[in-house]
C-alpha cells in the first residue's frame, strides 16, 4: 500500500537513535502513523514539526502496518511562529487537541482544510496571531465537536425556542439558552461569547477565555473523556496563557 498527499504534521516522537514515529493529518486519510527514517536527525526534525505542511509519502506492505513516511516540505509554519509564544501555544494546542481525539485513519476533510486555513492565517503574522486567530482556533474547536458527534446546539435556545439573545450554552446537552431563559440557572451555565455564532466577530480576551471554557469542557467531557484521556497539556497551557493577558 502506498499514497501520496499534502498533510500537516501533528507530532513527532524520537524513535531509537535516529527515527521519528510521525502523526500525520491528510484530508483523504485522516490521522495517519509512519515511521521516518532520519526524522530525529537535524534535517528530519526541521521537516516533521508539527504545523507544518508536507508533501508526504507513506509507504507499506501491509495497511495495517505502521509504514514508512517520507516527505518535503511545502510550508513550514513552526518555524515562521517559533518566536512568538502565544503563537507557538496556539498552534500547539490544536496539533494536540487534533492529534488526540481524532479517530485513526477516518478521514475529515473539513478539519483538515480548517486546520490548513489556521496555520497559514497565524503564521502570517504571529505578533497578531491571538487577535488574527483565537475566533478561527475556537470555532476549529466547534468544528472538531460537530465532526466528533459531540456537536454544539446553538440554533435556538433551549428554554424558550427563541433564536435571538444567545447567551449561554448547558454544560450538560450543550444546548444555547437565552439570557432570557437561563433564569436562576444562570451560575451553572457556559457563557456563549458571539464569535460561535458570527463568523465576523474576531471576540474580545473575556471572549476568548469563556470560549476556551466553553470547548474545554466538552473537549474534555467529550473528544477526550469517553476515551479516559485528559485533555492535553498543550491545551491547557494555552487556557492559562490567555487567562493570564489583561483584558
Amino acid at each position: 500500500m502506498e499514497w501520496e498527499a499534502p498533510a500537516l504534521v501533528l507530532s513527532a516522537a524520537p524513535y531509537g537513535e535516529s527515527s521519528a514515529i510521525i502523526h500525520l493529518l491528510t484530508e483523504e486519510h485522516g490521522l495517519f502513523h509512519g515511521l521516518s527514517r532520519g526524522g530525529a536527525a537535524r534535517a528530519g526534525r526541521a521537516l516533521w514539526q508539527p504545523g507544518n505542511l508536507v508533501r508526504a509519502v507513506w509507504r507499506g506492505r501491509l495497511p495495517e502496518q505502521l509504514g514508512n513516511l517520507s516527505g518535503e516540505l511545502v510550508h513550514g509554519s513552526a518555524a515562521r511562529v517559533m518566536s512568538a509564544p502565544l503563537a507557538l501555544a496556539m498552534l500547539a494546542s490544536v496539533c494536540a487537541v487534533a492529534d488526540g481525539s481524532l479517530p485513526e485513519r477516518e478521514p475529515h476533510p473539513r478539519i483538515f482544510d480548517l486546520l490548513t486555513r489556521f496555520f497559514a492565517l497565524i503564521s502570517l503574522d504571529p505578533e497578531m496571531a491571538a487577535w488574527n486567530g483565537m475566533a478561527a482556533l475556537l470555532r476549529w474547536e466547534a468544528s472538531l465537536l460537530a465532526d466528533l458527534g459531540y456537536g454544539l446546539d446553538l440554533s435556538a435556545c433551549a428554554v424558550t425556542g427563541a433564536t435571538e439573545g444567545l447567551a449561554w450554552v448547558s454544560p450538560r446537552t450543550g444546548r444555547a439558552v437565552s439570557d432570557s431563559g437561563a433564569g436562576t440557572w444562570r451560575p451553572r451555565l457556559l457563557r456563549l461569547p458571539g464569535l460561535f455564532l458570527d463568523e465576523s466577530d474576531p471576540g474580545t480576551r473575556a471572549d476568548w477565555r469563556d470560549g476556551l471554557r466553553l470547548t474545554g469542557h466538552f473537549l474534555a467531557r467529550d473528544a477526550f473523556g469517553q476515551h479516559h484521556r485528559p485533555l492535553p497539556a498543550a491545551r491547557l497551557r494555552l487556557a492559562d496563557m490567555i487567562g493570564a493577558e489583561p483584558d
